[in-house]
């Protein structure tokens, strides 16, 4: 098909990436989702947008490529300029959507390996992980509950509103980036977040924000665009595991689960498995456990991760992913499937880290529809 206007192409099949699939299984919530003419079967359905730092990226996709352009606020620039730019969202691309990893082969082999995972994840495939910018994290981290939960699905779009949108175009304006730290840092933010419904994690947001501006600099330490928290943050993914994990348990209202959602989702640590409700349910139904007690999360990550290998967080997803009622009519094979709203590794080989269990590790997630209906409640923050 002829490439849209103004957007480059990127060949790609659906098998390594569907939008449709990925962008609804509750990894990102900033994602936005429009409805197109669809001419033809194997023309694009729906464009997916998401508000950066510094540009809107519009994303569609046919059946054997991804289609994206980036819009700025500056509509008028030298070419070498709009050619670093693109550049730059490609490799940003690539690095989010994992595109270097080989998701075909991945369920393969899991599905060699694993009786369990070949039944139940095979009308899943092409649900992938995510690898998510680091100032979400940064609010994800104050919350016991993390991404996955109603409290930080509600709010995600709301807390962006008090920023610069990053593009001029009439149908982009109300797009905002991610507040930075320092930003979160300030007193009021507080009240703001519990306007939103975040109650008493919202002191755990604006505090840890606080603890962080003042460890690593706020608005005057941005480097490229990015705060030092937000640096430090990156600076995670050089570390090993049990190492970044050790530093996200300093903060305020992070313990195991809420560390290891993180470790997973931005940090590039394939290999962990958060151990929540589902996950727990899933254990004893299909892998022989009973009972929960402190060596139980451990017990159930190791089991994982020998199963399935270094890639064992992304196999778990896409088992957490099946088991949600939420999803238990859709259908991957019809990629035009709209998604609601949509943020985790690259591989390697790494041992495995035991730590104790903390109390907040299994928790109960609220389904998927129940988080959209309150989001949409939500329509203004940081005003």
């Amino acid at each position: 098909m002829t490439v849209p206007h103004g957007f480059h192409a990127l060949p790609l099949p659906l098998a390594q990436l569907s939008l449709a699939a990925v962008l609804k299984c509750g990894q990102s919530f900033r994602w936005s989702i429009y409805p197109l003419h669809a001419a033809l079967p194997s023309d694009p359905s729906h464009e997916y947008r998401l508000c950066l730092q510094d540009r809107v990226v519009c994303l569609r996709q046919s059946p054997d490529k991804l289609f994206y352009r980036s819009v700025f606020q500056d509509l008028t620039v030298p070419p070498e300029v709009e050619a670093a730019r693109d550049h730059q969202t490609l490799l940003w691309l690539k690095d989010y959507f994992q595109l270097d990893i080989d998701l075909v082969r991945l369920y393969d082999e899991w599905s060699e390996k694993d009786p369990v995972f070949a039944g139940s994840g095979k009308g899943f495939r092409m649900v992938k992980s995510l690898c998510t910018q680091y100032s979400p994290p940064l609010l994800s981290i104050a919350q016991p509950t993390l991404v996955i939960t109603t409290r930080m699905l509600t709010p995600s779009e709301s807390d962006c509103s008090d920023s610069a949108s990053a593009s001029p175009e009439p149908e982009l304006e109300s797009f905002h980036p991610f507040p930075p730290p320092s930003r979160l840092s300030a007193p009021d933010v507080t009240t703001t977040l519990r306007s939103l419904g975040f109650g008493y994690r919202a002191d755990f947001i604006q505090k840890t924000a606080k603890m962080l501006v003042g460890a690593h600099g706020g608005a005057g330490s941005s480097v490229e665009g990015k705060e030092g928290p937000e640096m430090w943050l990156h600076s995670l993914r050089s570390m090993s595991t049990t190492d970044a994990r050790e530093e996200l348990l300093k903060l305020m209202g992070v313990g195991r689960k809420v560390a290891d959602c993180i470790l997973l989702m931005s940090l590039n640590k394939s290999e962990v498995i958060p151990v929540d409700t589902h996950v727990h349910q899933i254990a004893m139904k299909h892998y022989g456990f009973r009972g929960m007690s402190p060596k139980l999360y451990d017990a159930i990550s190791e089991k994982f991760y020998n199963v399935w290998g270094d890639y064992a967080g992304w196999a778990h997803s896409v088992l957490f992913t099946a088991d949600l009622k939420a999803f238990s009519d859709y259908g991957l094979l019809t990629p035009t499937s709209s998604p609601t709203y949509f943020s985790a590794p690259i591989h390697s080989s790494r041992k495995r880290d035991t730590v104790r269990l903390d109390h907040n590790a299994v928790e109960e997630v609220s389904s998927l529809a129940e988080r959209v209906k309150k989001r949409r409640r939500i329509s203004q923050t940081f005003s």
